[in-house]
């Protein structure tokens, strides 16, 4: 038998994790601790006043209000942490080689059907092409300079409709110039295009596509993110 251990590694508990959140938003917004700082005073002294306001008014009331402003303050700061966070992170990852793939499996939610690895790259210049499925239709996704996407875009579209005659495709790319979606507003974008396609058809897409899809397993896919340092942590 091998000496090696095999215990399962342990998760992070909720205050480390918290620590871990605070750390990595604190970073990106220096003034975090004033802002979270005034939150914690408007709320608890809301839940002072409304103590007060409330007849009959009794230190025990105003106690209990004022417990109910903290706990309403962590709320509220959990809250903003994980936001400023997640904008944090697409500040990050912004124009770097993957950070589509990185959002697209991370932030579109059980609806899409997404993956971080491209169905289209050209290893010399890192261009890359995604590939998302949803109620919404497909959507392709392009990364890079946009003069360098048209080959591998018209391919991968001229595939879709080979095999997906009918469901609406839209072409995204990624970046700051005209017609182009941020990084940030990639995954919101997507979510919000409207409902062309039920669920069945949704699956029999995804099972057709990725009979047809070629293996990237061999070319030189982008490494420009490492998911487990750029993601927002997140309080479980």
């Amino acid at each position: 038998m091998s000496g090696r251990s095999t215990a399962p590694e342990k998760r992070q508990g909720f205050f480390r994790q918290l620590r871990t959140l605070y750390t990595f938003t604190q970073k990106a917004y220096k003034w975090l601790p004033w802002l979270l700082a005034g939150i914690f005073v408007l709320s608890i002294g809301a839940g002072v006043a409304v103590g007060f306001l409330i007849p009959p008014v009794a230190w025990w009331s105003v106690l209990l209000w004022g417990v109910t402003g903290l706990m309403l303050g962590i709320l509220i700061s959990l809250m903003t942490m994980t936001r400023l966070s997640t904008t944090a992170m697409y500040k990050q990852i912004d124009g770097m080689p993957g950070a589509a793939g990185h959002v697209l499996s991370t932030s579109l939610g059980r609806n899409w059907s997404a993956t971080d690895m491209p169905v289209g790259v050209n290893p010399k210049t890192q261009e890359a092409v995604y590939r998302v499925v949803g109620r919404g239709g497909v959507v392709i996704v392009g990364e890079g300079a946009r003069g360098r996407l048209t080959r591998l875009v018209n391919e991968e579209r001229s595939k879709v409709q080979r095999v997906a005659s009918g469901v609406p495709v839209t072409v995204l790319y990624v970046g700051h110039g005209d017609d182009e979606i941020t990084i940030a507003k990639l995954a919101s974008t997507i979510k919000g295009l409207p409902k062309k396609i039920d669920k069945s058809t949704q699956s029999a897409v995804i099972k057709r596509l990725e009979s047809v899809s070629q293996s990237l397993a061999s070319l030189p896919i982008p490494k420009g993110i490492d998911p487990t340092k750029v993601r927002a942590p997140r309080p479980r």
